[in-house]
C-alpha cells in the first residue's frame, strides 16, 4: 500500500482540480492507494478566496476518501496582508528587504508543518497541485524544504508536482496587472529542488512551456483523467435533487465552471436565453440552467452575472449551485447536492447540454466542459479559447459561440439538443486516454516513479 497526502493551492473545498484529483484517486486505488489521502487544500495562504480563508467552512462536509486539514501554520496577525504584498512584489519580480524577510519567516513555519504533517501520517507521496504558481511563493518554498528533509536521503517517494497552470499560461489580470509573473524569476520556485521531486503537467503547451523554465527536472506529460459516467438511469438521489429544486421534466443545461470573470458565466446566461426563446418556439419543456459555482466568489464580477440573468428574463430557471461536491452526498438539511457525474447524469437523461464560454482565450490551458459533454453524449456551446484545438481539434462536433452575441448559438443548440451528440465521445477518449496515468500510478505505487 501507498500513502499520498495532497497539497491543493486551490484554497477552494470544490474545485475542477480537485474533481480531477479525484477520477486519480479513483484510479490509483486499485493499484495500491490507502485511503483515506491526508490533505491540505491551501485554506490558510488563499485570502483572496475570503469565503474560506485562513481555516475552510466549519461543518464543511467531506467525502470519506479525503481527511482535510484546516491548519494555520502562520499566526501573524497581518498574516493575509503578507500574502498579498508578496504575491504582488513576486509578479512585479521586485521583492524589497521587507517583503523578503516576511516570506522567509513564512516558509520556515509552513516547511515545519509541512514535514511534521508527512512524518506523522507516513506519507509517501505528496501531489501537489498547482504549487508552482506564485499564490505564496513561501508556502511553496516550505514545501520544498520539507520534502528534501523527508526524502533527500533517497527514501521511496517524495512530491509530484501537478500542475495545470503555468506562468506563461495563465494571463489573469487584476486592476491592469498581472495577477502573476509572465515566466518564472529570481523569486519563484519551480520542482526540481529536491532529487525526490516529480513534475507532471496536463497539456502539450504546458509541457513546452515547463521545459524552458530554469531546473534540470523534465517535465511529462500526463493529460487529465476524465470521470465514468455510468450508462444507467437515474436512482433516487437524482430523483430528488429534481423535486427538491422543483425542475423535474425539464432538460438540464450544465455550465460547469466557478463563478469569476474568465470563466464567461454572463456569456454563458446569454446563450441560454437564445436557448430558452428556441424551445419555447419549438413547445419543448422550459430549459433549467445549473451553474457549477458560487456568486460569493468574486462579488464584483457577480454582479455583471446578475445584470445578464436579469436581462435574460429567466432568473427563475437559472440555479447556482455554490460549488459542486467531489462526491455526492446530503447536506446538513438533508437536500442532496450532486458531484460532477451525477449532474451529467441528470442532463443526458433530460436531453440537455453543456455551455463553455470562457470570457478571454488565453487563461484555459485544457477547459474540460467540452470533454464532460462528450462523455455523456451531450451537445455542447463553445466560445473560442486557445488551449480548444489542442485538446480537441477540428473534429469536435460544436456550437460555436460568438461572444459579442451569445443568442443565436443558444438558438442553434436548441436545435441540436433532442437529438443529443454521440460523435465526439470517442474522439475524446482517445485525447484523454488512462494509460499514462495508470502506468504512472503504478510506478508510485510500486517506488519506480
Amino acid at each position: 500500500m501507498v500513502r499520498w497526502a495532497l497539497v491543493s493551492g486551490d484554497g477552494l473545498p470544490v474545485s475542477g482540480l480537485l474533481t480531477i484529483f479525484r477520477n486519480v484517486v479513483d484510479r490509483a486505488a486499485r493499484v495500491g492507494l490507502e485511503l483515506p489521502v491526508t490533505a491540505d487544500l491551501g485554506y490558510s495562504w488563499r485570502p483572496d478566496k475570503g469565503r474560506f480563508f485562513p481555516r475552510g467552512l466549519p461543518g464543511a462536509e467531506y467525502p470519506g476518501w479525503l481527511r482535510v486539514s484546516d491548519a494555520v501554520p502562520v499566526a501573524e496577525p497581518d498574516w493575509a496582508e503578507q500574502v498579498v504584498a508578496a504575491r504582488k512584489a513576486v509578479a512585479a519580480g521586485a521583492v524589497d528587504a521587507d517583503v523578503a524577510a516576511a516570506v522567509e519567516r513564512a516558509a520556515q513555519a509552513y516547511a515545519d508543518y509541512f514535514f511534521e504533517w508527512f512524518t506523522r501520517e507516513d506519507v509517501d507521496w505528496v501531489v501537489a497541485i498547482n504549487l508552482t504558481l506564485s499564490d505564496s511563493v513561501a508556502v511553496t518554498t516550505g514545501l520544498h524544504r520539507a520534502a528534501d528533509r523527508r526524502w533527500g536521503d533517497g527514501r521511496a517517494g517524495g512530491v509530484l508536482h501537478w500542475d495545470h497552470d503555468l506562468f506563461g499560461s495563465c494571463g489573469i489580470v487584476e486592476d491592469g496587472e498581472r495577477y502573476y509573473p509572465a515566466e518564472p524569476n529570481a523569486h519563484t520556485p519551480v520542482p526540481g529542488s529536491s532529487p525526490s521531486d516529480r513534475w507532471a503537467v496536463v497539456s502539450e503547451a504546458l509541457l513546452k512551456e515547463a521545459r524552458g523554465y530554469p531546473t534540470e527536472l523534465e517535465p511529462v506529460l500526463l493529460t487529465n483523467v476524465l470521470p465514468l459516467v455510468p450508462e444507467d438511469g437515474l436512482a433516487q438521489r437524482h430523483h430528488e435533487f429534481l423535486r427538491q429544486r422543483d425542475i423535474a421534466g425539464r432538460p438540464v443545461v450544465l455550465v460547469p465552471v466557478r463563478v469569476f470573470a474568465v470563466k464567461g458565466v454572463d456569456i454563458a446566461v446569454e446563450v441560454f436565453a437564445g436557448l430558452r426563446d428556441e424551445h419555447a418556439r419549438a413547445g419543448h419543456p422550459e430549459p433549467v440552467l445549473l451553474v457549477f459555482g458560487s456568486l460569493d466568489e468574486d462579488p464584483g464580477y457577480a454582479e455583471v452575472v446578475r445584470a445578464a440573468v436579469a436581462r435574460s428574463g429567466a432568473a427563475g430557471s437559472v440555479h447556482f449551485l455554490d460549488g459542486v461536491p467531489i462526491t455526492s452526498h446530503r447536506d446538513h438539511t438533508g437536500a442532496w447536492r450532486l458531484d460532477e457525474v451525477d449532474l451529467l447524469r441528470l442532463a443526458r437523461a433530460s436531453r440537455g447540454a453543456v455551455l463553455f464560454t470562457p470570457g478571454v482565450t488565453d487563461v484555459e490551458t485544457v477547459g474540460l466542459g467540452p470533454a464532460l459533454a462528450a462523455l455523456a453524449d451531450l451537445p455542447c456551446a463553445v466560445t473560442p479559447y486557445d488551449a480548444f484545438d489542442d485538446h480537441f481539434g477540428p473534429g469536435y462536433a460544436r456550437v460555436d459561440v460568438d461572444p459579442a452575441d451569445p443568442r443565436p448559438a443558444g438558438a442553434e443548440l436548441s436545435r441540436r439538443m433532442p437529438g443529443g451528440e454521440t460523435a465526439n465521445r470517442a474522439l475524446v477518449a482517445s485525447r484523454f486516454p488512462d494509460g499514462p496515468w495508470v502506468d504512472h500510478l503504478t510506478a508510485m505505487a510500486e517506488g519506480r516513479a
